[in-house]
């Protein structure tokens, strides 16, 4: 098939068999990075002095340099990479050969900036009828909002995030780290993987249009929407309370504790029974639940007729328990006991995670270029007959005599005058 790489011996190699370039910017850097977690060759292309994504910090050992960018570790990690100006004529002269021999194209330019440089889905697909060009933008590459430009302020307030995230008498709030393309890299990665399995059916391949805004409502408001749709609430924001399960009270979800925060709520019904119950004998051992808590029926407790004073008599005593303890033994206690508590964790807390270090989840990847090797997020699944593996992002144009001369063909004179021309 044509576009199609020879399968290799090792079937368990998951997309080792597929070829990707990845065109993106900081936009859509993920969707590269799974492919490439999940074994397929993705090439980064960046222009010849470099992505600007490497000036984007934090930076190793806190020294900015285009080569010691962390946040272009981390999404990069699993590519090899080579410069291109495909902008100019002999560059895309080259693009299109790389192209004619790809499986994926995955790009995150404004909707047809490739098509203006003679290089999008039309033009790409009658050179390789089996290629899948992956988009990503903010609102997609067609319809009213296609060709406006997008923070993740903008996006994660359109795509509904915002508007149930803050204090009811504060302005709304975004999450603090950039998420909104990483949920449209994630998306990305599993439309190019769905257009993949429809091409080996098929033989055909196709554009994979990504909306950043998007992919966020379906996450944002995958449970305000059910709320609507069942009992006519428009949920808003509650700060640190949870509204739309009783019509007189709001709900606790967020509890301090001796050292940050902790996510705990109420339920009626069949996890109350297991998980408020369970609570509350843990409580009476230390002798911290009061004759109202223990009198509960929680299997036929109603939160839907709950009012805010019953509300408030329930979470009291739950309050100044959690403040005699730390996140670590909240974690720990709900775990043994089945309650549905889960602490609010830092980075720190993330990365001395009990769980996660016995899983092996944290790895050491060598970056010879740093004398050093730097802790990295592992296999974020495990499979029964593959095993992921983090390689360290590629250096500014690491890869460029491997592909353009060992792959390619080009000899060492022409190498010379595409560097000398800007070109690579």
């Amino acid at each position: 098939m044509e576009g199609t790489l020879p399968q290799k011996e090792n079937h368990l190699e998951m997309l080792a068999s597929v070829r990707v370039l990845d065109l993106t910017n900081e936009t859509g850097y993920l969707c590269g990075r799974i492919l490439g977690d999940l074994a397929a060759d993705v090439i980064k292309i960046e222009p010849p002095r470099g992505d600007p994504g490497r000036r984007l910090g934090p930076f190793y050992q806190d020294s900015p340099h285009p080569e010691k960018s962390l946040y272009w570790f981390a999404f990069n990690a699993n590519k090899r990479g080579i410069t291109l100006n495909f902008e100019s004529a002999e560059g895309r002269e080259l693009f299109r050969s790389l192209a004619a021999r790809a499986d994926v194209v995955v790009e995150s330019f404004p909707p047809g900036y490739m098509d203006g440089l003679g290089i999008g889905y039309e033009s790409l697909s009658k050179m390789n009828p089996a290629i899948v060009l992956t988009s990503i933008s903010p609102f997609g590459q067609k319809g009213p909002y296609a060709h406006f430009k997008a923070s993740d302020l903008t996006l994660m307030a359109m795509g509904g995030f915002m508007y149930t995230c803050g204090e009811p008498d504060r302005p709304p709030l975004r999450i603090a780290f950039p998420q909104s393309f990483l949920f449209a890299g994630a998306e990305a990665a599993a439309g190019t993987v769905m257009a993949l399995y429809h091409r080996y059916m098929t033989g055909k391949g196709q554009q994979v249009d990504v909306s950043a805004q998007h992919s966020l409502t379906g996450t944002s408001t995958g449970h305000g929407t059910s709320f609507w749709h069942m009992q006519r609430i428009i949920l808003s924001r509650a700060g640190k309370y949870r509204v739309g399960l009783s019509a007189h009270a709001k709900q606790r979800q967020l509890w301090p504790c001796k050292d940050g925060w902790l996510s705990f709520q109420v339920y009626g019904g069949q996890t109350g029974e297991r998980s408020n119950k369970a609570l509350v004998e843990w409580m009476d051992s230390e002798g911290m639940a009061d004759d109202f808590l223990r009198s509960i029926d929680w299997k036929n407790f109603d939160m839907a007729q709950v009012d805010q004073a019953l509300m408030e008599r329930i979470e009291g005593p739950i309050a100044d328990f959690f403040m005699t303890h730390n996140k670590a033994e909240l974690d720990r206690g709900a775990m043994e006991r089945e309650i549905m508590l889960y602490p609010s964790n830092t980075m720190r807390d993330i990365l001395q995670n009990e769980q996660l270090r016995h899983r092996n989840f944290w790895v050491k990847v060598d970056h010879p270029e740093l004398g050093a090797e730097i802790d990295f997020p592992g296999e974020w699944m495990k499979f029964s007959d593959y095993k992921i593996r983090v390689r360290k992002a590629p250096s500014i144009g690491e890869h460029n005599e491997e592909i353009y001369q060992g792959e390619m063909g080009l000899s060492s004179r022409e190498m010379g005058v595409l560097k000398e021309a800007a070109i690579i």
